[in-house]
């Protein structure tokens, strides 16, 4: 490990400083483009030691346990950024995604979001001697650092987090981490705990015992099983109310599920027939069912039930037909689409470049896209333009505060 003096050119994909080095980039951690740092380096990468000269967009960190200096919560990577550099830099990273593609379509300026508005947080959690150590892993490690406050997160989440550590104290045994999914609902939270051991009779009931003991949660469910259910969990979908099945996906904010909704049915329009892929518990469905007929593909069951019972019993909708399809081995083929007069999908990470190989080679007109990676969105969106499809426009949404993560919603016609 050396020592030595770099200045920071810019800002990283994973948000770290980069600086030019003799032998390639040098990543910094926490360093903002403009300074001055003396780091320890090792390899490519760099711990800040002191600064020389500081940039005039860093900011004083919102929560107490973002602290570049020391021991920290790795929850958040960008919380010394201020407000205009951030979202340019969020926005930046779906321009250069596309552009790595040889996209140039006009990306319009970010969502923004604000502090507060996360209804869907995942706590690493381990027992210890005082109890149960909830939190985020620190930055670079598997260690976990135990939280007191989160400003990402929903006040509806935050306020219950003495509810959260009671409840993940009686799930916890042994000495493994497990992962908590926390989800704020209408209703209640809804906890789902993967990872956890085989529970036996006892530890059932202390769960139980706690969870009726605790306000304000909903369900408790683990490695899938639901174990206690005192309100049945609600979201409210475009105005349907739905009880999507444990640890279901879910937008990570409910600000940003109702722009990227926007979006997506103001450019649907006036289709009388909508395919909605990889349609989960009815994000998109129950909302385009006020204006159009749906089919909705999803590979999950579980999903597919809620949004159906959800439809069954919603006045004033359109009809909404289901099929459990895995889109990846399966896609839908041209000849399947051809009936539809437009087209949403919003797949994992991975993008869907089987399925959109498949409408690249169809003849519907409108294509809405929704992505939390801008990688895998742009090699899919590349493939629809080298078919003819035009990119109308590309919206990036930041329902991921403070991290390298960052939604995108492309609309293309042809």
């Amino acid at each position: 490990m050396s020592t030595e003096t770099v200045t920071i050119s810019r800002l990283g994909a994973q948000g770290h400083g980069m600086a030019h080095g003799p032998d390639g980039p040098i990543y910094v951690p926490y360093a903002l483009p403009g300074e001055t740092v003396a780091i320890a380096r090792n390899g490519s990468q760099g711990t800040i030691m002191s600064m020389a000269a500081v940039s005039s967009d860093r900011v004083e960190p919102p929560c107490r346990h973002f602290n570049p200096d020391g021991d920290a919560c790795g929850g958040c990577s960008l919380q010394h950024l201020a407000d205009a550099p951030y979202q340019a830099f969020k926005r930046d990273l779906v321009i250069e995604a596309l552009r790595s593609k040889g996209l140039t379509p006009d990306v319009a300026p970010l969502v923004a979001c604000r502090p507060g508005q996360r209804r869907r947080v995942v706590f690493s959690v381990r027992k210890t001697e005082t109890g149960a150590l909830v939190g985020f892993n620190r930055a670079e490690t598997n260690h976990i650092f135990g939280v007191v406050e989160c400003p990402i997160s929903s006040p509806g989440i935050v306020g219950k987090l003495g509810a959260i550590r009671s409840v993940a104290s009686s799930i916890a045994s042994g000495i493994e981490t497990f992962r908590l999914s926390v989800t704020e609902t209408i209703s209640g939270l809804d906890l789902a705990a993967e990872g956890v051991k085989p529970l036996g009779d006892k530890q059932r009931r202390r769960i139980i015992e706690t969870v009726l003991l605790a306000k304000g949660v909903a369900r408790v469910t683990v490695n899938g099983e639901i174990l206690v259910e005192p309100q049945k969990p609600l979201v409210d979908f475009g105005g349907v109310l739905v009880s999507p099945p444990p640890g279901t996906f879910l937008q990570a904010t409910r600000e940003a599920e109702d722009a990227i909704s926007s979006l997506v049915l103001a450019h649907i329009g006036k289709a009388k027939r909508v395919l909605d892929l990889f349609a989960g518990s009815g994000t998109f469905s129950l909302r385009l069912a006020r204006i159009a007929r749906v089919h909705a593909v999803e590979g999950e069951e579980k999903p597919l039930k809620a949004l159906d019972h959800a439809a069954r019993n919603t006045q004033g909708l359109k009809p909404i037909s289901i099929e459990r399809r895995d889109l990846y081995r399966r896609p839908l083929t041209p000849q399947e689409i051809k009936p539809f007069d437009a087209v949403v999908f919003d797949p994992p990470r991975a993008g869907a470049e089987v399925q959109v190989r498949e409408l690249a080679r169809s003849s519907v007109k409108k294509i809405a896209a929704v992505s939390c990676n801008p990688l895998t969105l742009a090699r899919d969106l590349s493939i629809l333009v080298e078919a003819g499809y035009s990119i109308r426009s590309v919206t990036p949404v930041d329902q991921f505060l403070w991290s390298t993560h960052v939604e995108a919603v492309a609309l293309l016609d042809r």
